[in-house]
């Protein structure tokens, strides 16, 4: 596990939050050799914070943050409703961007607790459509 300190603070909104956090995920995804290529795309079907491409593989990251654990870890907080919303998301940018089907892909969560340490999980959930 890998711990960064915070640039900036958040804001309070949930939103600045968010994008505090997702800085610090995207700076240890970096640090891992990691191509950024997209943040926070959007779609009818949803939003993914990160795109990136690992080696050949297109990664859809979900970046979740929890102060505390009295309500579940971050990892915990990626819902089945979550991940259907991911995976619909990713398969409308893989249409967008052109990728190849035969070009793998996988989803990994970020979760980052109250002390600001990262547990990376890859291949956390498969396409759920």
């Amino acid at each position: 596990m890998i711990t960064f300190e915070k640039t900036d603070g958040p804001s309070g909104s949930t939103r600045s939050t968010g994008s505090v956090y997702e800085d610090m995920a995207v700076r240890y995804l970096q640090k891992l050799g990691w191509r950024i290529l997209e943040r926070n795309f959007r779609s009818r079907s949803g939003e993914i914070d990160i795109i990136a491409a690992d080696g050949r593989s297109i990664v859809f990251v979900e970046v979740k943050f929890r102060k505390s654990n009295s309500s579940g870890t971050p990892l915990e907080a990626v819902s089945l409703y979550k991940q259907r919303r991911i995976s619909n998301t990713a398969l409308f940018y893989l249409y967008y961007a052109r990728i190849p089907e035969e070009r793998p892909c996988r989803f990994d969560v970020i979760g980052i607790d109250g002390s600001e340490r990262i547990t990376h999980i890859k291949d956390a959930f498969y396409a759920c459509i």
